[in-house]
């Protein structure tokens, strides 16, 4: 049997989907595992804004082509970077256990502090809201291509630091570069973040996934993403939500932020975990109904 995965070709991309293959691997010995790494779109256009191009979905369209032509079994993603809305065609397998959730502020090699004449770089639209109360007066600043194209960009001197998510720069063994972990309170998660997806077609036999899914990151994704989508917020939507397994248990935080971005909600739930999707849409119209009251 010869089983196949596809990823991005990214250093980052291609380390997440070995994590993946090596549980296929636990779980089916005798298969034959073959990894298929391609560029998308995404990976192409760099010199513009994400959400001025179609956002996240345009680092999954070759992906998909290639699982419906059949050239690849399953594909592998940052769950917090899919897109919400998933092809009926194209269902989520398995979500790896999760890792470290927080986000990190990185400083140029060598350097100690922040430089207050250049920007920090950050695309996220989630993360500049929340580094705006940590960092007010610091200019913010785009900043696009992958975790190592945009180190090296910091490390030529166009930003005075970046915000990285701390579970790349995990599995890219670069630890070592973190100045400072902003706690989930400072600065809330995006839905799925530190959690890999696994997709894969319809009708695919997807038992060789037993050793990579995990219960408690399907309920908190299921969660999380629920919350994003009752918001309709997207990738690239600053709304952001986190969820945390605890026993049949799941509490789930949530950040709400107004359409014209004048207006942000914070807030709790807890509630059983095979409610969690309900969870989060409830949190999600809570939190939109408190806003609106003023």
């Amino acid at each position: 049997m010869k089983i196949r995965v596809g990823s991005r070709d990214s250093r980052l991309a291609v380390l997440q989907s070995e994590i993946i293959l090596r549980g296929i691997a636990a779980a089916a010995p005798a298969a034959e595992l073959e990894l298929v790494t391609m560029k998308t779109t995404g990976d192409r256009i760099l010199h513009k804004p994400l959400d001025e191009i179609g956002g996240k979905g345009l680092f999954v369209k070759e992906l998909d082509q290639a699982l419906r032509d059949g050239r690849v079994d399953f594909t592998v993603h940052s769950l917090k970077d899919l897109p919400l809305d998933v092809p009926e065609d194209l269902p989520l397998a398995a979500f790896s256990q999760r890792a470290d959730t927080r986000d990190v502020l990185v400083l140029p090699a060598g350097a100690a502090a922040l430089d207050p004449t250049k920007p920090i770089g950050c695309s996220s639209r989630r993360r500049q809201l929340q580094l705006r109360a940590l960092y007010p007066g610091m200019e913010i600043a785009p900043v696009r291509g992958n975790v190592l194209t945009r180190l090296r960009k910091l490390d030529e001197g166009a930003y005075s630091a970046l915000v990285l998510a701390a579970a790349g720069l995990q599995r890219l063994g670069l630890l070592d570069r973190i100045s400072r972990y902003f706690s989930v309170e400072e600065m809330l998660p995006a839905a799925g973040q530190g959690i890999l997806a696994v997709q894969t077609r319809r009708g695919v036999d997807c038992a060789c996934l037993a050793q990579v899914h995990d219960a408690d990151a399907a309920c908190c994704a299921a969660a999380e993403r629920a919350f994003v989508r009752t918001l309709d917020g997207g990738c690239t939507s600053p709304v952001a939500a986190y969820a945390v397994a605890e026993g049949d248990r799941l509490r789930l935080t949530g950040l709400y932020v107004s359409p014209d971005g004048r207006i942000t909600r914070k807030g709790a739930l807890q509630g059983k975990k095979e409610e969690a999707a309900a969870l989060g849409a409830r949190l999600a119209e809570q939190l939109r109904e408190e806003a609106a009251r003023g």
